[in-house]
């Protein structure tokens, strides 16, 4: 008898399911959104700075904000759909990160206007870990890649949502319009997801426990410990917000080494005797993901005006390629790992988005070449990132996923707030877009050394030889494109 979760004869798209698409599109709505929400404060950059007097590392610290609470938010809300389900987690993250960012709206300086973009960061984090392991979990085992590329793909469709509606808000009605309207597509998010079902293998794995998992339990087995870690996330929290404002001034390598040293801890806890090897690695893959992509994400619309010298219009335009090339590199990320496997899909495509690093910035004078490399660009190498929660996910059993999921990756993804601090601060020695060009080509050729070598996994086996070598697919079934079955080993 054929299982349930392979191939069958039918197109793929009919293999999902009718309620299965209709949970996808809630998903990816709340996707849409997160785009949409995070990226306003780069379009707004230059018009926040000019409002509020600040030179160009204070501006690009307001991106690397949200990535300060995304720690917590991904571990935090991670735990929660872990132990009550990820439809919960889901409501909760989009809430958080909408209301942060109606509040950006309402910023009176650069601290009031940090402090909203904290919250915003914990709610991206969870949003991220909730819905990315609830659209996995409920797809048939052999078509996750696909159901990684295209939820992914919201994002992308947000960003350009984002850079319309700057073209037409900023120049009539100032930039806090922009943090207003993004409140309004919320609504229709949380309507979309009022009667969810919940994931398959997390209904099937997890619902009928007696004992619901508690991935924070290994934080809190003694007193003395709880009280340790306590103390630990203080310090994390303090020393990265530190970092990241002039309270940190003269001290940034120190806390930086503080704030590292402590999440680390976390990791080596969470992860236990045979995991903390592959939590720590895995961290370390992500950071470096985040450290090639995030310099272009954050600071193009700066170099696109401040360099260029593009105006409102040009500067859309640019974004809109960008932006398309990203969702278009997400469905081809989702084919394309399913075809050839996660790994290699990964690695492959970015290893050919080098080649395009250069000439995206030595182009000066040609709006329609800079968008077409823009485009391209965006789509083998920030684009093939739609297959990043697939990568994490298989790494993770059912039980600890969305935890493990959103901790490791948004631990990591602090490589998004060091990025765009650490391309200003090489555009003071250097052109920006020289700058934004070296880090991305740095951080790329590491991370397809990193993927394509599999190190995380390669570590993990040292400690737990005999786990599956992907749970996705351990725990869902038979995948024909790595060849790879089996039943799941139980884990606790």
């Amino acid at each position: 008898m054929q299982h349930a979760n392979a191939p069958s004869q039918q197109p793929w798209y009919r293999q999902v399911g009718r309620s299965r698409w209709k949970s996808f599109v809630a998903a990816w709505i709340g996707y849409l959104l997160d785009g949409f929400d995070f990226v306003l404060i780069t379009l707004v950059l230059t018009e926040i700075s000019d409002d509020f007097h600040l030179d160009t590392i204070q501006a690009a610290s307001l991106v690397s904000a949200a990535f300060i609470t995304r720690w917590l938010g991904g571990a935090v809300l991670g735990a929660l759909s872990d132990r009550f389900g990820r439809k919960l987690s889901m409501v909760v993250s989009i809430l958080l990160y909408s209301v942060g960012s109606f509040a950006c709206g309402f910023a009176w300086d650069y601290t009031s206007l940090f402090v909203a973009r904290l919250a915003i960061g914990m709610g991206m984090a969870g949003e991220y870990s909730a819905s990315a392991t609830y659209v996995m979990e409920s797809w048939p085992a052999h078509l996750r890649n696909r159901a990684s590329g295209f939820l992914i793909s919201g994002y992308s469709v947000g960003t350009i949502l984002a850079a319309q509606v700057y073209k037409w808000v900023v120049p009539a009605l100032g930039w806090r319009w922009m943090f207003y309207l993004g409140l309004i597509p919320v609504l229709v998010a949380l309507w979309m997801r009022r009667a969810l079902p919940e994931a398959d293998d997390w209904t099937a794995s997890v619902a009928g426990r007696q004992q619901r998992p508690n991935p924070f339990r290994p934080l809190f087995t003694t007193g003395a410990r709880a009280t340790l870690n306590v103390v630990l996330a203080v310090a994390a929290a303090v020393s990265l917000f530190a970092v990241f404002t002039p309270l940190g001034d003269g001290m940034v390598p120190v806390l930086s080494v503080l704030a590292g040293a402590c999440l680390i801890v976390f990791a080596v806890q969470l992860g236990g005797r045979r995991g903390w090897l592959l939590y720590v690695s895995m961290i370390v893959t992500i950071f470096f993901a985040f450290l090639y992509s995030w310099p272009i994400q954050a600071l193009l619309p700066t170099y696109l005006k401040s360099d260029l010298g593009y105006d409102p219009g040009q500067v859309t335009d640019a974004l809109f390629y960008a932006g398309f090339g990203t969702m278009a590199g997400c469905w081809l990320a989702g084919f394309v790992g399913d075809w050839i496997g996660t790994r290699k899909a990964y690695a492959c495509t970015l290893l050919g988005s080098l080649v395009f690093v250069f000439p995206v910035f030595a182009v000066r004078d040609s709006l329609p070449l800079l968008s077409v490399l823009l485009f391209v660009l965006q789509a083998t190498s920030f684009g093939i990132s739609g297959l990043l929660p697939r990568y994490i996910g298989g790494h993770f059993p059912t039980h600890t996923r969305a935890a493990a999921l959103g901790f490791t990756y948004n631990v990591g993804a602090l490589g998004g707030a060091v990025a765009p601090v650490l391309g200003a601060r090489l555009a003071s020695g250097m052109d920006l877009g020289q700058a934004l060009a070296v880090l991305t080509f740095a951080g790329t050729l590491i991370v397809v050394l990193l993927v394509g070598f599999d190190v995380p996994a390669r570590l993990g086996r040292l400690l737990d030889p005999d786990g599956p070598a992907d749970h996705l697919m351990a725990e869902g079934g038979h995948d024909p494109a790595d060849g790879k079955h089996g039943p799941a080993r139980q884990y606790t």
